[in-house]
């Protein structure tokens, strides 16, 4: 029988690309999104759901139980950011709406389907973070900070869960070049103060962003972590990103601070 794999925010970019190839790979699929529309070329089935919703959460997961019976893998991969700014430049309200949906959105799955995998003794949890999640960026804290929790809540839910047959795993992706850029937050409380710099950190992103890789090398990466045997706790997809992960693990801190510094313009 095909595993069965409910993946968030595959409307577009990394979870439509994830949820293409792990239909290719055998699972059945079903992606969510707000609408819950899907491309006249999509290979699974799409459902509405709101990640920051519980009502919207737990209608979603028990369709799916409903029509097969328990969930395999769930990919955690709904979220937005916000463009480049100062921290102070997000107003509170701001910052709860990006943890509502980056983290908590991800809680709110996870909880959901939770009971069934236990009760089935199996399963696997992937979650989409970033390489953000150990190395914060210059004018991009809000979304680093949930990022970090990502991290953290994962790593810990791991550790509890591996009695029943549970895995959850998190991939750090770097620049991808995806819609999800094209459609970032802008900061609700932008202080002239910041302006200048913060142009020029988003000249930067948008220069990286032309070359960054597509999200494909993120759907690899995420079959590995739902097909490993003995899955890692992360993993790194793409190149510029295991470049960064040795970076942070090895190169003093002061050189990988300077380089960060270098590499955004920041004086």
């Amino acid at each position: 029988m095909k595993k069965i794999a409910l993946v968030t925010g595959a409307s577009s970019g990394i979870g439509e690309a994830t949820a293409t190839r792990l239909s290719r790979a055998g699972f059945k699929v079903y992606g969510t999104s707000r609408r819950g529309t899907q491309g006249a070329q999509a290979t699974f089935q799409m459902l509405s759901l709101d990640v920051t919703s519980d009502d919207s959460v737990r209608a979603a997961v028990a369709t799916v139980i409903a029509a097969e019976g328990g969930i395999d893998l769930l990919v955690n991969n709904a979220g937005f950011g916000v463009a480049p700014a100062g921290a102070e430049e997000s107003s509170i309200k701001q910052a709860q709406a990006i943890f509502d949906t980056n983290f908590f959105g991800v809680v709110r799955m996870t909880r959901a389907v939770l009971p069934h995998m236990r009760a089935r003794g199996t399963g696997r949890i992937v979650h989409i973070g970033s390489v953000l999640g150990f190395l914060p960026m210059p004018y991009g804290a809000l979304y680093a900070a949930s990022k970090h929790a990502i991290e953290g809540y994962s790593e810990s839910l791991d550790h509890e869960l591996r009695n029943w047959g549970i895995r959850s795993i998190v991939i750090e992706p770097a620049y991808t070049k995806t819609p999800f850029d094209a459609n970032l937050l802008e900061p609700d409380a932008k202080l002239e103060a910041y302006g200048e710099v913060r142009d020029v950190v988003a000249r930067r992103v948008q220069e990286a962003m032309a070359g960054a890789e597509g999200p494909g090398v993120v759907a690899e990466t995420v079959l590995e972590a739902a097909l490993a045997r003995r899955p890692k706790l992360r993993y790194t997809a793409g190149v510029l990103a295991k470049r960064l992960r040795l970076l942070r693990s090895f190169a003093p801190a002061r050189l990988v601070d300077a380089g960060l510094r270098r590499d955004l313009s920041l004086a």
